[in-house]
């Protein structure tokens, strides 16, 4: 059963994306889907591009030819897209608003929630989403922990 960690009330969840996915393939050598809404996959896309030489990580675009996809350690997928569609990743992360289609296919998924109120509201219903199919949510609440 896919392990899920809900982080939630995250200043700058981007940021917060960026740095998660940097250390799961840098130090963990995880291969990371991102699925989340085209502005927020921009902003991780570039943040990803402005790592240090040392830090690169690898990533494309799930819409990036077959072979691109498949050798990169980092793919971000448009929000709607069936994550299950793309080759086999260990991890998802979760920046958009709607349950990941697929995300069960993944033995670990990252659901992060901003501080903003809307975010949190359709963070909560995915919680319940989660919780009532019963998946063991691992939380983390960055307000606990500043």
């Amino acid at each position: 059963m896919t392990e899920i960690g809900f982080h939630y009330n995250a200043r700058d969840k981007l940021n917060y994306a960026c740095r998660l996915v940097r250390k799961a393939v840098n130090t963990r050598s995880l291969r990371v889907v991102v699925v989340g809404d085209a502005r927020s996959l921009d902003v991780v896309d570039a943040a990803l591009w402005q790592l240090s030489p040392v830090d690169f990580v690898a990533h494309c675009r799930d819409d990036a030819p077959a072979h691109v996809v498949a050798r990169s350690a980092v793919v971000l997928s448009s929000q709607g897209a069936d994550a299950a569609s793309l080759p086999h990743r260990e991890m998802l992360v979760n920046l958009g608003l709607e349950v990941p289609a697929g995300f069960e296919r993944y033995e670990r998924m990252i659901d992060i929630v901003s501080d903003e109120a809307n975010d949190r509201q359709v963070g909560r219903s995915r919680w319940r989403h989660y919780a009532d199919r019963g998946y063991t949510i691992q939380p983390h609440d960055f307000a606990k922990s500043s």
